[in-house]
């Protein structure tokens, strides 16, 4: 990447000159902190930043959805997961990203800088929202992932972050998917996981609560995760992420949380990361 030898590397490194991760007795270099490194070496005059595509990536998730449509942003939604939108973000493909992946003890910062390392990216909260297992209608007795045990089971895409809470909680129940019967085809988005069930193709999913008023499912709350939006900053200033920004904050947004149900906004717009400057 820099064109330059390997001793030339380690003598950057041992002098604290460029970013790099010591662990178990290697060196590693972030892509995205090199860089960003590289950037405040700059000298001369500043080339323009090529645009930012109009993009929301990520997750899925009914009330930033609903939210993107009626603030009228103009942002465009390619939904396929919290660590997809990670790379399309990290691509330059997007301008935000929303995720909610599961972090030792918390949610999303580490996995953001893992893959974005010293970018100008901010983090904000948009919501608390419950997840659970979502059932057909009419269907009950299943309490837990242990009651999955020969059921007929949605799964999500393995770029869901979703997807890997499911597998991370079945193993704790001592099942795996030979446990249970998948259907061939993953759901997409939340919303596709919640059609499929109301349609009984499928008996339970791992899904958001909030769906289950809309579709007449069974719900199970097992755990409240934490919604994000990951920005460019420079994005920030532009009209669509404001539009959307300040819609977010507004009376209409908060009353289709509450019609929805299992949302919490008490931390909306809290900054929970803020990369370095350009």
């Amino acid at each position: 990447m820099l064109r330059i030898g390997e001793r030339k590397v380690y003598d950057l490194a041992a002098s604290g000159e460029v970013p790099c991760i010591r662990a178990l007795g290697k060196l590693l270099f972030p892509r995205a902190e090199i860089t960003a490194w590289l950037a405040t070496m700059r000298d001369g005059p500043v080339v323009p930043q090529t645009p930012l595509p109009a993009i929301l990536a990520g997750s899925h998730d009914p009330l930033l959805d609903w939210a993107l449509r009626e603030s009228g942003s103009g942002l465009a939604s390619y939904y396929d997961g919290s660590f997809d939108g990670l790379d399309r973000l990290a691509k330059r493909e997007a301008q935000a990203a929303a995720l909610h992946i599961r972090d030792g003890d918390g949610w999303n910062r580490d996995s953001l800088i893992a893959r974005l390392g010293a970018a100008p990216v901010v983090l904000i909260e948009i919501a608390q929202r419950q997840r659970g297992l979502l059932l057909r209608p009419g269907l009950s007795g299943i309490d837990s992932f242990a009651d999955l045990r020969g059921r007929r089971v949605i799964l999500r895409q393995s770029s869901a972050a979703s997807q890997r809470q499911f597998d991370g909680l079945l193993s704790q129940a001592g099942l795996s998917q030979e446990d249970i019967t998948p259907l061939p085809t993953p759901a997409r988005t939340e919303e596709e996981l919640a059609i499929t069930l109301h349609d009984g193709k499928a008996d339970a999913g791992f899904g958001l609560g909030a769906l289950s008023g809309l579709y007449g499912l069974g719900f199970t709350p097992l755990l409240t995760e934490r919604f994000d939006l990951a920005i460019w900053r420079r994005a920030w200033f532009e009209p669509p992420i404001q539009k959307l920004a300040a819609f977010l904050h507004s009376p209409g947004f908060k009353t289709r949380a509450a019609e929805l149900g299992h949302y919490d906004l008490t931390g909306l717009g809290q900054v929970h990361h803020n990369g370095p400057s350009d």
